[in-house]
């Protein structure tokens, strides 16, 4: 077994430990080349006022855990479906003795003791709190009050630097020069508007699709339901089971509540048997994430989420997590918490479990240029590390075509944050990671891409190997000079897949309301892989994990392909749907029927 030889595996690296002192000379870790625009400084950060460092320690082996994820996740390899335990991964992601040594030593030096360290579970994030006084110290640096022209405040700087002894010990340290906003960190909610108390009824005959086959209420067309989703990705008549231990997971940010009585009169409405069951789900709090449960504190986003994802699998096992966090700091209330990049704080808390949720699906973004790459490349590899044990991770692809997420094209700005002002198109994160699952919009029937489905090419992460021949199919299509300098044709292509992503219809605070955005989608993408997962367990067969490398290959042909629309941003009319994969709609949305035979 290849766990019994990890040791071998892993290269041997030796450091000499240095013993650092807080007055050595200290090296320029991180720099802005210019403020982000839309910020200006609005005055001296307070020095008592209290933040959270996160400091991130190398992962020196991370490159042999990327071989293994990838191993496990290609269905043509021999190990395909053999995912690590939490251990084997915590051991190839865990930082050298030496770094952590000399980032204790360093700690002290500014009498920050072991007991005030907290951990992440493989030891390579350390969390500490301290006056702002202290960071700067620590930092060589100035921490400033900073303000959006949207009205928004943050406490960071432009730049920061690390004593000489400690620098390859430390990747990197926030928050310092991360400007993403914690409302621009936020759901692709397209829009929300009131529906009929009753599901209508379409008086019209049946949509038959001539492209899948499928016959779907011709409803479908003006209220998306878990019914229609079954009927129009070839689902009717699954029925999942309890006692497989299949489970589906959703992640909630900025105090978005899912409710439990809204839960239950949307199980009244699309999905009896579960009404009947009282099914709900499990409530598990992040960082102090709350469960508000009063009808007002409702949230759009949470109950979309729950509704549908928990509706597709029931009665699977379901977990809501709340992650705590809002807006950080206003400058006229006094020393409010400071908070971080909230996936941070989540991968740390999910990286802890032996068994989070086997599909877990997020509707939350930023525009990929608001994160620093650093940042975004050790986010990513956290989400490397759920692949690597079997966790499927979805992500919404964006509501602002190829734009910078204001879902009108019109008033898109699309220029880049690095002091160069150029015009380009804005991939979001976390779609952007290689790791995750991203998912574009689609509506109508037949299906068509939605305008605003986020689509493009990553600018901090280069083209995995399973996309080339899809993505690049794609990309001899265009003309030849066809949005020249606009984006990044090496770079990690967006989306991978599809679904409807118009008029879901969704109860918050006990009304029916219909919500259109790639927020629907991957909520309702997560709910088919939950329905794959528990055809492969029914069988013994392992969840499927890490999905990108079997979509793009021996499943391609489970998918309806999307060759209409275009996603229009930036000025320019985006990329257009095509024949193959394309840069709005991926692969195409879920033909399950298909894939069931495909994965089983």
């Amino acid at each position: 077994m290849w766990a019994n030889s990890l040791v071998v595996l892993l290269p041997l690296v030796v450091y000499v430990l240095a013993r650092p002192s807080p007055d050595c000379e200290h090296k320029v870790k991180e720099q802005l080349g210019a403020p982000p625009r839309g910020w200006t400084i609005h005055g001296p950060a307070p020095a008592d006022h209290s933040i959270q460092l996160r400091i991130a320690l190398p992962q020196p082996n991370f490159g042999v855990l990327e071989e293994h994820l990838y191993a496990v996740s290609d269905p043509v390899h021999e190990r395909y479906g053999q995912h690590l335990s939490k251990e084997e991964v915590e051991e190839l992601v865990a930082p050298h003795p030496e770094s952590v040594d000399a980032v204790t030593e360093w700690l002290a030096s500014h009498g920050i003791q072991e007991e005030s360290i907290g951990r992440s579970p493989a030891g390579d994030w350390f969390n500490i709190r301290v006056p702002v006084s202290v960071a700067e110290e620590m930092l060589n640096t100035k921490y400033h009050v900073w303000q959006h022209a949207d009205g928004d405040f943050l406490v960071r700087t432009t730049a920061y630097s690390l004593p000489a002894v400690v620098f390859d010990h430390v990747e990197l340290i926030q928050p310092t020069t991360m400007f993403g906003r914690f409302k621009a960190l936020k759901s692709t909610i397209h829009s929300v508007h009131k529906a009929n108390a009753p599901i209508p009824s379409a008086n019209s005959p049946p949509i038959v699709d001539a492209a899948t086959g499928v016959t779907v209420d011709a409803s479908c067309n003006s209220t998306i339901t878990v019914t229609c989703l079954k009927e129009l990705y070839n689902a009717v008549g699954v029925t999942p089971s309890a006692h497989v231990g299949n489970s589906v997971g959703i992640t909630g940010y900025l105090e978005q509540f899912a409710n439990r009585a809204d839960l239950q009169a949307f199980f009244e409405d699309q999905v009896p048997a579960a009404a009947a069951a009282k099914s709900t789900f499990k409530f598990i709090s992040v960082n102090g994430g709350l469960d508000s449960q009063n009808a007002s504190d409702a949230g759009v986003e949470a109950n979309l989420d729950t509704q549908f994802a928990f509706g597709l699998t029931f009665p699977a096992a379901s977990t809501f997590y709340s992650t705590a966090g809002e807006p950080p700091f206003i400058p006229d209330i006094g020393t409010p918490t400071d908070t971080n990049e909230p996936y941070a704080q989540w991968l740390d808390f999910v990286l802890s479990h032996p068994s989070p949720p086997l599909v877990i699906s997020t509707s939350y973004g930023d525009d990929e240029q608001t994160v620093p790459e650093s940042f975004a490349k050790r986010a990513c590899a956290g989400f490397a590390q759920l692949g690597a044990r079997g966790v499927t991770l979805t992500a919404s692809s964006g509501d602002g075509g190829v734009g910078d997420g204001d879902p009108d094209p019109a008033t898109q700005q699309c220029i880049t944050n690095d002091g160069t002002n150029r015009t380009a198109f804005i991939p979001g994160f976390p779609a952007s990671c290689p790791f995750i699952t991203a998912v574009g919009g689609t509506f109508l029937v037949p299906e068509t891409a939605v305008p605003f489905s986020g689509g493009g090419f990553s600018n901090f992460f280069a083209r995995p190997s399973y996309q080339d021949a899809a993505v690049e199919g794609f990309l001899n299509k265009l003309p030849k000079g066809t949005f020249a300098g606009l984006f990044n044709p090496n770079g990690r292509a967006i989306p991978d897949v599809s679904a409807q992503s118009v008029n879901f219809r969704v109860f918050v605070a006990g009304e029916p309301n219909l919500v259109a955005g790639t927020s629907a989608s991957s909520p309702a993408f997560a709910g088919f892989i939950g329905l794959l997962n528990d055809g492969r367990l029914k069988k013994g067969l392992p969840p499927l994990g890490f999905v990108n490398p079997l979509l793009y290959s021996k499943a391609a042909s489970g998918f309806n392909d999307i060759t209409t629309g275009n996603n229009p941003g930036c000025g320019t009319e985006g990329f257009n749907a095509t024949k193959g994969w394309d840069a709005v709609t991926g692969l195409g949305t879920p033909n399950f029927g298909k894939l069931l035979k495909l994965v089983t």
